[in-house]
């Protein structure tokens, strides 16, 4: 017979190796349920914060910055003098283009009008003595014939007084012609052109020394600078920048898949590190008309105006834009870490009845954090994130939830 030890010990081997072999299969997991979220799904990139209008004076020609008449932060209005490039000679050509000017102006008055005051008293004056001269001249040859009729007067004396009096009527004729039309039109056309080329010529030398004088269009306040006194600037270079500051704009480059999804009117957030945790509300005003391809990879550029005021976020300053493109009200959502892929498949890891269940899922958009599942649990099944230990999770694994989440 055996004895109740022998009978014993291979009870308790059995039993103690399958406590062993059960504690050994048991995974502790971390698991969360499917809650209900709203989910927004954005893309971002990175920008350049600057004004929705903005002037920025150049150089129109190489020269040395002379003066600067304002700075930095300073109000102007539309039309103030901002700095001087030197070109000592600038003024003293306007003056000279615009007394030209003014003299050929005047000739054309002159002689639109037939001439001047002046002229036309002296015409005035001429015509007179020229009508006194006709008249004295034909009384004198009356008086001749008559004398000459008595014989007291020859007829080389008639003939000789008649002279005079042809002279002076020409010369009156002359005179008259002359007072009706002193200027012919080819001379005054040419006097216009003459205008017209003077016109010319100071508009040139304006612009001369508008490029010397350089001045706002438009008012604002300064806010860059990038130039001292006396400097050297090649032609083409800023001078200035001057903006209203309150109209602010992001410029920023998107990835060509992204270029897609965005839409004018869509909201936006803009984020700088400058001022962490800080958030900039703005919205789409333009999308990409065309992608560049002149880097690694091809981007468009987006404009999102900013909508809330842009006090603390500096012009020029590297932004982090993110645009929302699709948003899902009150759906069933996962951490994104708890959907696993296979290939084009997607499923989670349900517990049920402590062991581990491959379930396939269809999934929506997502964010940074949460991922949309549109079909194959609900909110009341018991999802595995990741074991506690790090071990493989596999199909069929006995767990113990350590967490929901």
């Amino acid at each position: 017979m055996y004895s109740l030890g022998a009978i014993m010990l291979p009870i308790a081997l059995g039993l103690g190796g399958w406590i062993y072999l059960r504690q050994e299969n048991t995974v502790d997991v971390r698991t969360v349920s499917p809650v209900y979220e709203d989910i927004v799904a954005t893309v971002s990139s990175t920008g350049v914060v600057t004004p929705a209008r903005e002037f920025q004076a150049r150089a129109n020609f190489s020269g040395i910055v002379d003066r600067i008449y304002v700075h930095v932060g300073q109000k102007v209005h539309a039309g103030q003098l901002l700095l001087y490039l030197k070109d000592q000679y600038a003024t003293s050509r306007v003056d000279s283009a615009r007394a030209a000017l003014a003299d050929a102006e005047l000739a054309l008055r002159k002689a639109e009008k037939n001439g001047s005051p002046v002229d036309l008293i002296g015409d005035n004056s001429d015509l007179a003595r020229a009508g006194m001269d006709r008249d004295n001249a034909a009384a004198d040859v009356a008086t001749l014939k008559k004398l000459e009729r008595r014989g007291s007067a020859s007829e080389a004396e008639v003939l000789s007084g008649t002279r005079r009096l042809g002279l002076a009527d020409a010369t009156l004729r002359d005179t008259q012609e002359r007072i009706k039309e002193r200027y012919t039109p080819a001379e005054i056309q040419s006097l216009k052109a003459k205008v017209r080329a003077e016109e010319d010529t100071l508009a040139a030398e304006r612009i001369s020394w508008a490029n010397a004088n350089v001045s706002t269009p438009v008012s604002g306040t300064v806010y860059l600078v990038p130039v001292s006194q006396y400097d050297f600037v090649p032609a083409g270079t800023v001078l200035m920048n001057i903006s209203g500051l309150k109209q602010m704009e992001v410029r920023a480059n998107f990835f060509e898949d992204d270029v897609g999804k965005l839409q004018v009117g869509e909201p936006a957030t803009i984020e700088w590190d400058g001022a962490p945790g800080r958030i900039w509300t703005g919205k789409v005003i333009s999308r990409p008309m065309a992608v560049e391809r002149t880097g690694s990879l091809p981007t468009g550029e987006c404009v999102i105006a900013l909508t809330s005021p842009a006090n603390g976020l500096p012009i020029n300053s590297t932004v982090v834009a993110q645009v929302q493109w699709q948003k899902h009200s009150h759906v069933l959502a996962l951490p994104r870490s708890a959907v696993r892929e296979q290939g084009a498949d997607q499923f989670v890891y349900r517990i049920v009845g402590g062991r581990l269940r491959k379930t396939p899922v269809k999934t929506g958009i997502f964010d940074a954090m949460q991922i949309e599942i549109t079909s194959g649990v609900t909110n009341r099944d018991v999802v595995v994130l990741g074991s506690s230990n790090g071990k493989e999770l596999r199909d069929g694994l006995r767990v113990a939830a350590a967490h929901n989440q």
